[in-house]
């Protein structure tokens, strides 16, 4: 089947990418509102870009209504904010702070979620999160129906028990991030398997 994405709208465009492209890890992002309170919210328009400098980046659609997410509107206004990285124990966490509520609402008061302040930017992060980036807006690339942000990671907070000893690479049997595959279907990595390349001399055979 052949579907011309120009030709569709933007539900089916939606539909069509958010299914196939995947798994799409969750941030669940951090922010201090105007009023001073924290604000969470999960997104799965999410990965990392680069490494020099460090960049990931956000894809956040507004709401239904046409109004700008609290998430934007912090971001716009500090400049700052935090992408605390999901596994299972953070899982309802994740969900409740996706809820629709007020904007005057702390989403991580409701979820009853801990938090420590940030070491390097004025929001919170979650000490249970496998990993927490404290993060600065590179830039801010505008759409009518999507704000992308990019983020420049100043600084992480791991969890020990997720790295290797030699605290180089994560640790396989404790690092299982959830991954939103399409509507309310999700993915954990818990199970990894090692894929080596063939080498070159003996495919030119």
């Amino acid at each position: 089947m052949e579907f011309d994405l120009t030709a569709l709208g933007p539900m089916d465009r939606y539909r069509l990418l958010t299914n196939f492209v995947g798994p799409r890890p969750i941030a669940l992002v951090t922010t201090r509102s105007a009023a001073g309170h924290s604000n969470g919210a999960p997104m799965s328009f999410f990965n990392v870009f680069s490494h020099d400098p460090a960049i990931v980046a956000l894809g956040i659609q507004p709401r239904l209504s046409g109004e700008e997410k609290d998430t934007v509107a912090n971001i716009r206004r500090t400049n700052e904010f935090t992408v605390n990285m999901v596994d299972m124990p953070l899982a309802q966490t994740m969900l409740i702070c996706g809820l629709p509520v007020e904007a005057d609402t702390d989403e991580l008061a409701l979820a009853e979620a801990e938090t420590a302040p940030g070491a390097q930017v004025d929001c919170v992060y979650l000490p249970a999160s496998p990993c927490a980036m404290e993060c600065r807006v590179e830039r801010i690339i505008e759409y009518p129906r999507r704000v992308i942000v990019l983020g420049e990671v100043v600084h992480m907070h791991i969890r020990p028990d997720c790295l290797d000893e030699q605290q180089r690479y994560v640790n396989p049997e404790v690092y299982h991030p959830i991954a939103r595959l399409h509507a309310d279907n999700y993915i954990v990595s818990d199970q990894q398997f090692v894929l080596k390349a063939p080498k070159l001399a003996d495919l030119k055979k």
